[in-house]
């Protein structure tokens, strides 16, 4: 299983492509594929079809997926983009902190 630094829920910036720049809160995490979904982020237009009896289909847009290598979590009390790094506490639990200015995250 490999390990991706941002978690649901994280706020993260898009590093590059088309929405470079652009900030966004992290709705699902595939660690397998090593992909994230950032809310209103990445649009991309699907077909769909009327699946039921009276059910409209059409082109909807829907968030695709980013790799989370192109995304970098914002600090909550700096607001800067920042790396993740991580603390072991006295009590033994590991909490991840900024790497810019040392908060909690």
């Amino acid at each position: 299983m490999n390990k991706i630094h941002v978690k649901t829920g994280d706020t993260v910036i898009i590093l590059n492509g088309k929405d470079r720049g652009k900030e966004g809160k992290v709705l699902a995490v595939s660690p397998k594929e090593g992909k994230v979904i950032i809310s209103g982020r990445n649009l991309v237009t699907k077909h769909v079809k009327p699946r039921r009896v009276g059910e409209e289909g059409g082109i909807v847009k829907a968030e695709g997926a980013i790799y989370a290598c192109k995304v970098q979590l914002v600090c909550s009390s700096c607001g800067k983009p920042t790396r993740v790094g991580h603390r072991i506490s006295e009590d033994g639990t590991k909490s991840r902190i900024c790497k810019k200015c040392g908060a909690t995250l």
